[in-house]
């Protein structure tokens, strides 16, 4: 276990985590793993500040690659299962419930100080499609280096050595989120809006809905959101000490299935 470090009195901010001990690295080359934290020792807090940087990994304009997907909802509009509002509201609602839940739970265990590298094999144990899992790796890598170049910290470069090709995204965003300053709620909140903004925003250029139909169908679901971060944040406590088989692992058979299909497909406007 980590010896506890006092909290700094000069209003410089909380102290930085000793890291694991050198030579036991993931990648043998002597340099700092990612290991687990205490949950007491998690990001620190900053108020204003912390929600500053909540806004800014929470932008959608954040270099991040995430407008590149449509989390699903390019398939379902050819398969006739999205069309207008009312369908994205109810696409949107079994995402937030399922992949969303579990991605949730990733960032916010991860936020929390788990083992990243433990989190990323759980990530992998959820995500049943290979083109799933492909694409949540590569935002992963896009995500860490734009973390790196917004807060870099020890966290997100031993990550990045012991899992050079990306790690699972929703792990990715809560390293981040530590990294930033964030707690676990922050992570969470990141994650199921990331879950629905994306489908949204595919939407409007896959259907051409109103921008303004779009952001109200986001807006009702602002208490599912809450409902869901906590649920996730409840889940990831409960790993620290029972392990990641606490935490979430609802799944969507046909987002799955879905995904498959569209990375066959020879002509595509989204990634996945």
């Amino acid at each position: 276990m980590e010896p506890r470090r006092e909290a700094r009195r000069d209003g410089q901010g909380p102290p930085r985590h000793p890291g694991p001990d050198r030579g036991a690295g993931a990648t043998g080359d002597g340099q700092a793993a990612p290991g687990p934290r205490r949950a007491e020792e998690a990001g620190p807090r900053a108020g204003a500040s912390a929600r500053a940087a909540l806004l800014v990994l929470a932008d959608g304009r954040f270099p991040a690659g995430g407008h590149a997907h449509s989390g699903g909802a390019e398939a379902a509009v050819r398969a006739g299962r999205l069309g207008d509002a009312r369908d994205l509201a109810a696409f949107c609602r079994g995402r937030l419930h399922t992949s969303g839940l579990t991605a949730a739970g990733l960032a916010a265990a991860a936020a929390l100080g788990l083992d990243p590298l433990a989190l990323d094999a759980a990530a992998d144990a959820r995500t049943p499609s290979p083109a799933l899992r492909a694409a949540a790796r590569r935002l992963g890598r896009q995500l860490i280096r734009a973390a790196r170049a917004a807060w870099p910290s020890p966290e997100l470069d031993a990550l990045a050595r012991a899992l050079p090709k990306g790690a699972h995204q929703p792990v990715v965003l809560g390293v981040t989120a530590r990294s930033a300053g964030l707690g676990p709620e922050d992570a969470a909140h990141c994650a199921v809006y990331e879950a629905v903004g994306g489908p949204a925003t595919a939407a409007v250029r896959l259907l051409g809905l109103d921008p303004f139909e779009a952001t109200a169908v986001l807006a009702r679901l602002a208490p599912d959101l809450d409902r869901v971060a906590g649920q996730a944040v409840t889940a990831a406590t409960q790993a620290l000490e029972r392990g990641t088989d606490a935490l979430p692992a609802a799944s969507a058979p046909l987002l799955d299935i879905a995904a498959e299909q569209h990375a066959s497909w020879p002509v595509r406007l989204f990634a996945s």
